[in-house]
């Protein structure tokens, strides 16, 4: 049968329509997204602006469109920090449902968390071992930890690549001394999350989902996106460590001349690099291995695992 999935972030929309049944891997059969930035259509109270909730419930109504051109028989929409934060979240949910037809269901940081697991697991296999997956969104990172389906540990952290460049990193390039109170803090608000992941156990494999992660590993000299999903790409920690310092002094304009990355997240990419970098460092991992697989795909399998 085919499934979609919408998925509602801090940075973009998606839609991804997939070919799957129980048992079998889900095959992509098309994508759809826009780079609506949530994160940046909000009020100093936090709250969504009109612009926004206006712009989600339009897109919103366009996935409705796509999938039913693409024959999608079952349609799941979620929504992660940008919407589950805002004060008026459940009046933007409200409103796009009331305009499209369309529940937007709201994941809690944790589900986030393993959901992600979950799809890493089926990506990698048994055979991985224990698992340690970040994944780095707009408004969160999310980590999880563990053997089985299921993590043993599962954490989120308001240290989105959106939300740091907005909070913590001003300026076009920032100036440096921001730059240090940003690793500082970065480093700070991670530590205090780690006492459930270390005590899961050495991880035998780290693995880094996300766009985020992806551009970071690119521009540390993975393979690009050309070269199809089951290429192997790492993200190094001392390569990441060696270029932070050169993507700092970069404006947005020169980070979105580096392979891999986009004009609509260059701006970002500085905050990716200081949250992916404390991770690795605070976890003692040498190198992230990147998976083509997320959340989406996690909210697919859950679903699939369920109608078997």
């Amino acid at each position: 049968m085919r499934l979609g999935v919408i998925d509602v972030g801090s940075n973009t929309v998606h839609l991804l329509v997939v070919d799957a049944h129980p048992g079998a891997m889900p095959l992509p059969a098309s994508k759809h997204k826009i780079e609506l930035r949530l994160s940046e259509h909000v009020t100093d109270d936090g709250a969504i602006a009109a612009e926004g909730r206006d712009a989600l419930a339009r897109f919103v109504g366009e996935c409705l469109g796509v999938a039913e051109d693409q024959g999608v028989e079952d349609l799941r929409g979620f929504v992660t920090s940008a919407v589950r934060e805002a004060p008026n979240g459940n009046e933007v949910l409200a409103h796009v449902a009331a305009e499209t037809g369309v529940t937007l269901d709201v994941l809690t940081g944790e589900e986030e968390a393993r959901l992600t697991f979950l799809a890493v697991r089926r990506w990698f296999g048994w055979s991985a071992g224990t698992l340690l997956v970040a994944d780095i969104g707009g408004g969160s990172l999310e980590l999880a930890v563990g053997m089985d389906e299921e993590p043993d540990a599962a954490v989120s952290v308001p240290l989105g690549a959106g939300r740091v460049t907005r909070d913590l990193l001003p300026g076009d390039p920032p100036a440096p001394d921001d730059v240090r109170e940003a690793r500082r803090r970065v480093r700070a608000t991670i530590a205090r999350e780690l006492r459930p992941l270390t005590r899961a156990g050495a991880p035998d494999r780290a693995v880094g989902t996300s766009k985020t992660m992806r551009s970071l590993a690119r521009i540390c000299g993975a393979a690009p996106s050309s070269e199809g999903m089951y290429e192997p790409r790492l993200l190094p920690r001392a390569a990441l460590t060696e270029t932070l310092p050169e993507i700092a002094a970069m404006t947005a304009r020169e980070r979105a001349d580096l392979p891999g990355v986009s004009r609509a997240r260059a701006r970002q990419m500085l905050a990716g690099a200081v949250v992916a970098e404390a991770t690795m460092d605070l976890l003692d991992v040498e190198a992230l291995e990147i998976c083509p697989w997320a959340l989406r795909e996690g909210i697919l399998l859950r679903h699939l695992d369920r109608m078997g």
